[in-house]
């Protein structure tokens, strides 16, 4: 069974959040997989990665490219693991596969979207119902993380 975290963004956006919980990712030894809704969200992932920080980037690549068995992240709109990730993000309501291969998934949901609300209550049912670990953490006002279940 796969350690679930919800992720509720209410003081910043994905593009804020997502690179660090990615950072953090590598740091432990795990290769990641984000999986986008659409093809357009992949596509400016893919851009924000290589330049969301002025002396840095996050090396990466899209299911799309060539090589992606090679990257240490994989950015795709489908269900598979082409880098054999231990750690599986879905954003903007993107519809999980089976994630009891992986050692955590993570759903990162805007605080501001009812769809997206609606969206990761029906995961939460899901993947509790599924029997796997699950735990919700909300943005505090200073963007900290705070676990509230």
């Amino acid at each position: 069974m796969a350690e679930v975290l919800f992720y509720h963004l209410t003081e910043s956006t994905l593009e804020d959040a997502l690179p660090g919980l990615l950072e953090r990712s590598l740091q432990r030894g795990w290769k990641a997989v984000v999986q986008t809704g659409t093809e357009e969200r992949r596509d400016a992932l893919d851009a924000h990665l290589w330049s969301f920080r002025d002396d840095s980037f996050l090396a990466h690549g899209s299911d799309r490219e060539p090589h992606a068995a090679d990257q240490p992240v994989v950015l795709t709109t489908g269900e598979g693991n082409p880098n054999a990730a231990e750690i599986r993000f879905l954003v903007d309501g993107a519809a999980p596969p089976d994630v009891g291969p992986y050692q955590r998934a993570v759903f990162l949901f805007d605080g501001h979207d009812a769809a997206q609300l609606e969206g990761a209550r029906e995961h939460w049912k899901t993947m509790k119902n599924g029997g796997h670990t699950v735990t919700y953490w909300q943005q505090t006002p200073d963007r900290r993380w705070e676990r509230k279940a």
